[in-house]
């Protein structure tokens, strides 16, 4: 008799995290939790925010307004317990260029545009195919990213001064900076070197307090008691406002929505990539899931009410999400009140923001662009093998110098025919073996252990057998699979015995696996990985004590159990022999 499957409903799929929260009893003790959570995360994301839309080429108000409204919607809505939404650095370039093509009404109607499509998206079951992206992909992608940013702060980092309008390409913006190094403002350096050193101290001495602000707030100081000769928020903007704008539809028009379409295309798939891969990072933290289809359609009404406020894209952000977990946050309130606290800050502190230095704002995101570049990350892939070092510079070299989605596309692309390749070099034609192998009569199999029951009944060991080729298509899958049923063992057997091979992402799962299994004191074994599957995991991080390692499922049982049962396994050996 098959047993039958239920299928979840679509409430149960597109029902925020929040109600979840609630519905699992939410006390006086969780709140507090979270308003610790929200506050701290709101500290982070003050100067973030503003960095962020400065960078971008928009006022700093406009990120503020985003982090607020945008992150407040995300929150409320999202698929994920712990998701903070807000401004990105990953978006800098996207914004830059599509306000230097059509204006800030442009990003607006952009934003808008991205968040239906982004709602689309969820509700058509998009997200689950995201999680197939190959980790050379993500890495080169974000090192991509890290380097546009950096390249973006050089301006305001030296203080320098350009004749012209600064070119958004790499090369021309490298020139143009050069050929103005004569107008480099010691004050800027001086300012940005001494916020650097402050954010880069307090994170290896105290690395509770909020780095990033105190930087901030002393550069601040420094330069409006020391009345130095720097560009501020102030000079260059007016400084912030003190209150929301009122919501307002963007100008519209079928020949603007067509022209800001391609950049639209590219906000909802980049805001999709990165929320997802926020929201997979607070997973591995804390050993939850999230649903990825209603995350999509959270940041699709996220864009749309940033928009509606004059703000710009929305996405989950990683470094905040971390901080919001670290910070003890309980659920999806913890986000929302950050949004309040965001906002509070605006209506009291808005006329000291005017004394910001953009050298100090710009050395924040400097510390940003150097945290997220996954430099180790990035080594290990380049030495791993050739075809992943062929993905991983593709999609890097493409991001840098030609466009975001381009080397996105073009890195998956790669990826599915390397694998492709891979399975057509390990496939074999044996002479005279049918294509279907025919039914054998029991006692055939001499080569099969026999059945033991116990393997199946313990309770506290779990053994796992993963069969076929190991790769970015299956590694989401079996990654969760593998969290989810290790939770409650004392240790977990992994077999590789039947996997031909397993590619970067999916060692790269297995590696967030054994970090895991570690935290939650669960010895890992992982048996019949052939030399080369186990090079790839070694490469990757799962090594020893993370992951133990033994030639087959009873040597792992063996020293599980103790030595007691080792001698059992020696006398059998011995007396078969």
């Amino acid at each position: 008799m098959l047993r039958h499957v239920k299928q979840p409903t679509f409430a149960e799929l597109y029902s925020p995290k929040l109600i979840t929260v609630l519905r699992e009893g939410y006390g006086l003790p969780d709140f507090r939790a979270d308003v610790i959570a929200g506050l701290t995360v709101a500290i982070v994301a003050l100067p973030l925010s503003m960095a962020i839309a400065i960078a971008s080429g928009v006022a700093p108000g406009r990120g503020l307004t985003t982090a607020v409204v945008g992150g407040f919607i995300v929150s409320l809505l999202g698929g994920s317990r712990f998701q903070i939404g807000g401004p990105a650095g990953a978006f800098i370039v996207l914004v830059a260029i599509t306000a230097d093509r059509h204006g800030i009404e442009g990003v607006i109607l952009a934003t808008l545009i991205a968040g239906v499509l982004l709602i689309a998206a969820g509700f058509l079951r998009l997200g689950t195919y995201i999680k197939f992206i190959p980790y050379p992909v993500t890495v080169g992608f974000t090192a991509g990213i890290a380097v546009i940013i950096f390249a973006s702060q050089l301006r305001d980092l030296f203080g320098i001064t350009l004749a012209g309008k600064e070119p958004g390409e790499l090369i021309p913006k490298l020139s143009a900076l050069a050929g103005a190094a004569h107008t480099v403002n010691a004050s800027a350096m001086s300012i940005a070197a001494f916020s650097i050193a402050i954010i880069v101290m307090l994170r290896r001495l105290r690395p509770a307090w909020p780095g990033v602000l105190i930087a901030v707030v002393l550069a601040a100081v420094a330069t409006w008691a020391l009345s130095l000769p720097v560009e501020t928020i102030g000079t260059r903007f007016g400084g912030i406002p003190r209150e929301l704008p009122l919501p307002a539809w963007p100008a519209f028009s079928f020949e603007k929505a067509s022209a800001v379409f391609p950049d639209a295309i590219s906000f909802a798939l980049l805001g999709a990539i990165e929320s997802l891969l926020s929201a997979v990072v607070a997973d591995g933290m804390t050993g939850r899931r999230h649903r990825s289809n209603c995350e999509l359609v959270a940041q699709g009404f996220a864009n749309i009410g940033s928009a509606l406020f004059g703000g710009i894209c929305v996405t989950g952000t990683i470094a905040r999400t971390a901080t919001n977990v670290r910070a003890g946050a309980r659920g999806p309130v913890s986000g929302m009140l950050h949004s309040v606290f965001l906002l509070a800050f605006m209506l009291i502190a808005a006329p000291l923001a005017s004394y910001i230095p953009l050298a100090a704002l710009a050395s924040v995101l400097v510390v940003v662009a150097w945290n997220m570049a996954e430099k180790r990350e990035f080594a290990t892939l380049i030495r791993s093998s050739r075809s992943d070092a062929t993905v991983l510079l593709a999609t890097f070299l493409l991001t840098v110098f030609r466009d975001l989605t381009e080397g996105i596309l073009v890195g998956f692309a790669l990826g599915a025919v390397i694998f492709i390749n891979r399975m057509a070099e390990m496939t074999g034609i044996e002479h005279g073996t049918p294509l279907v192998s025919a039914d054998r009569a029991d006692g055939d199999d001499d080569d099969r252990a026999p059945y033991d029951s116990k393997l199946a009944a313990d309770p506290d060991v779990l053994v796992y057998r993963i069969t076929g080729a190991f790769f970015f298509g299956a590694a989401s899958t079996v990654g969760t699979v593998l969290d989810g049923i290790a939770d409650r063992r004392k240790a977990f057997v992994v077999d590789f015995a039947a996997v031909p091979f397993l590619d970067s992402t999916a060692a790269n799962a297995m590696s967030r696996v054994a970090a895991r299994a570690k935290r939650q004191g669960v010895k890992l074994f992982i048996t019949g990985a052939s030399p080369a599957v186990r090079r790839a995991l070694l490469t990757h991080g799962v090594t020893p004590p993370r992951a133990r390692y033994r030639e087959t499922i009873a040597r792992a049982m063996a020293d599980i159990k103790g030595s007691t049962e080792k001698e059992a396994v020696k006398a059998e050996a011995l007396a078969a022999s």
